[in-house]
């Protein structure tokens, strides 16, 4: 079994900042990539950033320069740092953990920025 649990979510007013972590624990031998999503009402799940192992990110263009990924391989956790935020990120934000045979979603954090 694994376990991913998310924390730091919140609200907060445009042009705050909030950290988001992630935890990864249980049969987890290597864990590969991980990632955040996030789902606004009525709107399908979409990705905001990965990292993989070694380090290398991806971002969505939204977000790009505002928020920030990163991840303690020790640790199996990852974190979003997002700063400048706008009344557009509101959303419910869900880690996703890979590793070798499988991958694990976490339960979602709100994040709420109010205009």
């Amino acid at each position: 079994q694994v376990q991913v649990v998310e924390s730091g979510g919140g609200l907060v007013q445009a042009g705050g900042s909030l950290r988001l972590s992630c935890s990864a624990s249980g049969s987890i031998f290597t864990i590969t990539t991980m990632g955040w999503y996030r789902q606004a009402p009525g709107k399908q799940r979409d990705l905001v950033a990965l990292i993989n192992r070694d380090g290398r990110t991806v971002y969505v263009d939204s977000v790009k320069g505002r928020f920030t990924i990163s991840r303690d391989n020790a640790k199996n956790t990852v974190y979003l740092q997002m700063n400048s935020l706008q009344p557009e990120d509101t959303a419910v934000y869900f880690c996703d953990v890979n590793w070798v045979g499988g991958f694990s979603w976490g339960q979602g954090t709100q994040v709420t920025v109010s205009s």
